[in-house]
């Protein structure tokens, strides 16, 4: 075992990144170990709850972003840009295939378990299910915004470099999907 392991995995994203660079692949392995379950799970929401799309288009994107290294000009952070990556891979395979319904279990995490009231489950397991309908009804755009605004934690500026726009135009996209996922959801509150 390498004694370079352990401290790859504390490396800089920038550190990586010159190293990846140069061909390094396990550097290029620590960038995935650390990305690539969120990229996964914003591709997994983006396309639907499809697990086969999600892993198709987390997978280009990766592949996308080793041959593309010497590309990243630094004006974004590296999450940023693997995230824009996933959202262009999304968005291409949106573009060819019609949206497919979502798993209803996808968004579970997002409500606490119910103590044993079967009442409360049932009521928790229909907001999910209204929440995730009310997100599958959503402009494409809105939609990625408000996933990574309020998933994934990313600033303003961090999704217009994801979706490739701007600052102002996240804001009207984010503005239009709460202000939709209001009313449709105006019965849970």
């Amino acid at each position: 075992m390498s004694t370079e392991g352990p401290q790859r995995g504390g490396a800089s994203d920038d550190a990586l990144l010159r190293a990846a660079r140069l061909g390094d692949e396990e550097a290029f392995a620590v960038i995935v170990d650390r990305y690539g379950p969120g990229m996964y799970h914003y591709a997994l929401r983006l396309v639907g709850g499809s697990a086969a799309d999600a892993g198709e288009v987390t997978q280009e994107a990766l592949i996308s972003a080793w041959r593309s290294l010497d590309s990243f000009a630094g004006r974004s952070s590296l999450r940023t840009w693997l995230f824009r990556l996933v959202h262009r891979r999304a968005a291409d395979l949106h573009r060819h295939r019609r949206p497919t319904p979502i798993d209803d279990e996808l968004l579970s995490t997002v409500v606490r378990p119910a103590t044993e009231n079967p009442l409360q489950r049932v009521m928790e397991a229909e907001l999910v299910a209204a929440l995730q309908q009310a997100l599958d009804e959503l402009p494409w755009h809105q939609r990625a915004a408000w996933l990574l605004r309020e998933i994934e934690g990313m600033s303003y500026e961090e999704i217009a470099a994801a979706l490739d726009t701007t600052p102002g135009s996240v804001r009207g996209h984010l503005h239009r999907g709460r202000r939709t996922l209001a009313e449709r959801m105006a019965r849970w509150r």
